[in-house]
């Protein structure tokens, strides 16, 4: 095996590794990144590969952010991009890694005088149709 074989192989089982540990084992009725993965791999079999190597990898293994603060910044970057989908996703995962329903909502709110008021109010609907999926009465969905 090559050095090149060998860090690819790092670099995807970093990114696997990474991956899985923003999945709720609770909550598996929810869509999440290992879902999405595979629902690409008929596409296009590198794709998979890209996403877990690149953005989970390289990008998301990064000690720089608490698992938190990536999921808030994630959550304001798609909340301003309109990537409603994708926005979904990383919203269940703000409950995945501990973040609490009134820590997503100042996280959206927050975005008001960047992204307007239409983006913001159609991430707080997503973030509704999230709890309501997770059945929101868990304590991580209500704690402060």
């Amino acid at each position: 095996m090559s050095q090149d074989d060998a860090q690819h192989i790092d670099r995807f089982q970093r990114g696997m590794d990474r991956m899985m540990e923003l999945v709720s084992t609770q909550h598996s009725g929810t869509f999440d990144h290992a879902k999405l993965v595979e629902s690409y791999k008929d596409l296009d079999p590198e794709l998979s590969d890209y996403i877990v190597s690149f953005a989970f990898g390289d990008i998301y293994s990064r000690e720089s952010l608490t698992h938190q603060e990536q999921t808030m910044v994630t959550i304001a970057t798609l909340t301003g991009l309109g990537i409603e989908p994708q926005l979904k996703l990383h919203i269940n995962v703000g409950f995945n890694v501990g973040l609490t329903k009134k820590k997503i909502i100042g996280t959206l709110i927050h975005c008001i005088p960047y992204v307007g008021f239409p983006r913001v109010l159609n991430a707080l609907t997503l973030l509704q149709e999230v709890m309501a999926e997770r059945s929101a009465t868990a304590p991580e969905a209500d704690a402060d």
